[in-house]
C-alpha cells in the first residue's frame, strides 16, 4: 500500500475550512497500536462543525483527517487483544478531535478505543447507528437507571427528525414506550416519524409555554434532548414527578434559564449525556444492547442518504442547515 485516500480539511480562516480527498501515506498518521481499514463511517453534527467552522473548538490544529465515527477490520496490530481481519468499531474519544479519523481509507488508533464488533451488527449497521445511535442508547440507559418504565406515561424526543431522536423513537419502540416526538417539521415528517414509531408528533410551540413559569401541567416522564437552549426551562417544568432529561445537545443553544423549583418540588433530575469519555466496560455493554435489544428495525431506513468521501462537503452543509432527516452513511473503501 504506496498510499490511500483520505478527506483533510485545512483551515483557511475563522469560517473557510478547505476539504480535499487526496492520497496519504501510512507514515503521515498519527502514532497508535491497530491501523483499521475503515468500511463505513458517518455524518454527525459535531463533524460538521469542524469541518465549516475552524473556531467551533472541535478539532484545535488543522489540517486534521475528520470523522468521530469508523468501522472496518484490523490491518495491523501491536496488540495481542486484537488479530489482523477483526471487525471493529470506533466512536469518540480523541477520534475525529485529537487523533485523525474515520474519513480515510486507513486510520490508526490506540487499541484502548476499538470495540469489537458485536454480535448482531454488521460493520455497515454500526454506522448507520454511529455516534447518534450510541447517544441515543446511552439516553435510554440513563433514563431507565433513573426509573423510566413503560408504565409511568410517555417519553418526549426533541429533535426527533435528526439521527439522535430517530434513532431514540425506533429504540424505545422496541422497548414498548410510548413516545411524543417534537420536531419543526411537524408538518413536512409526520409521515416519516410515525414511520419510525412516533405516537404523537408535536411542533416546538405546542411544547413550550404560552406563559413562563417553574412548574406546569405534568405531560412526560422523560425526555431525550438533542437540542437545549432556551427553552429547555419550559420542559423542565411540564415533567412529571420523579422525572428525568437526558440532555445530549446544544443545536439550540448553550444557555437556558430556569429555577430551582422542578427540582425541589417535583425531584426532578438533569442528567448530562457525555459520550466521548464514557467508561469502556460500559461502552462494551452498550455496544451489547445495541446489537441486540436496542437494535432499531429496518435500520437501512434510517438512512437519508449515502456519500463517498469526495461527496462529504455537501453532507457537511446538509447537516449544518438542518435538511436532513436520519443518518448520512460514509462508505469509505470503494467496492
Amino acid at each position: 500500500m504506496e498510499s490511500f485516500k483520505a478527506l483533510w480539511a485545512t483551515a483557511k480562516g475563522e469560517s473557510d475550512i478547505q476539504l480535499e480527498v487526496k492520497p496519504t501515506k501510512k507514515t503521515e498518521l498519527q502514532e497508535g497500536s491497530v491501523l483499521i481499514k475503515v468500511h463505513y463511517s458517518s455524518v454527525n453534527y459535531k463533524d460538521g462543525l469542524a469541518a465549516t467552522n475552524s473556531k467551533s473548538g472541535v478539532v484545535r490544529n488543522y489540517p486534521f483527517i475528520l470523522g468521530i465515527d469508523l468501522s472496518g477490520e484490523v490491518a495491523e496490530s501491536q496488540t495481542d487483544l486484537l488479530e489482523v481481519g477483526d471487525q471493529v468499531i470506533v466512536t469518540n474519544y480523541g477520534l475525529g478531535v485529537s487523533q485523525y479519523g474515520g474519513y480515510s481509507e486507513y486510520a490508526r488508533v490506540p487499541a484502548e478505543w476499538v470495540i469489537p464488533l458485536p454480535k448482531g451488527l454488521s460493520v455497515r449497521e454500526s454506522m448507520i447507528l454511529g455516534t447518534a445511535g450510541f447517544t441515543a442508547g446511552e439516553s435510554i440507559v440513563a433514563l431507565e437507571e433513573q426509573g423510566m418504565d413503560v408504565a409511568n406515561g410517555p417519553v418526549l424526543i426533541r429533535g426527533a427528525s435528526g439521527g439522535l431522536g430517530g434513532m431514540a423513537i425506533k429504540m424505545l419502540k422496541n422497548l414498548n414506550y410510548t413516545t411524543i416526538a417534537e420536531s419543526r417539521k411537524k408538518d413536512t415528517e409526520s409521515d416519516y416519524l410515525h414511520s419510525l414509531g412516533a405516537d404523537e408528533i408535536i411542533s416546538p410551540d405546542e411544547g413550550q409555554l404560552p406563559k413562563k413559569r417553574p412548574l406546569a401541567k405534568q405531560r412526560w416522564q422523560a425526555i431525550i434532548d438533542p437540542v437545549g437552549g432556551d427553552s429547555l426551562a419550559d420542559y423542565l417544568a411540564q415533567l412529571q414527578y420523579g422525572g428525568s432529561v437526558a440532555l445530549s445537545g446544544n443545536a439550540g443553544g448553550i444557555n437556558f434559564q430556569a429555577t430551582v423549583l422542578p427540582f425541589i418540588l417535583r425531584g426532578i433530575k438533569l442528567l448530562g449525556i457525555d459520550s466521548v469519555e464514557y467508561p469502556m466496560e460500559k461502552r462494551l455493554a452498550l455496544w451489547n444492547r445495541l446489537g441486540s435489544d436496542l437494535k432499531p428495525n429496518d435500520l437501512e431506513k434510517m438512512i437519508d442518504y449515502e456519500v463517498r468521501l469526495e461527496e462529504l462537503p455537501n453532507a457537511f452543509q446538509k447537516i449544518m442547515a438542518g435538511n436532513m432527516k436520519g443518518r448520512i452513511l460514509v462508505k469509505v473503501i470503494e467496492d
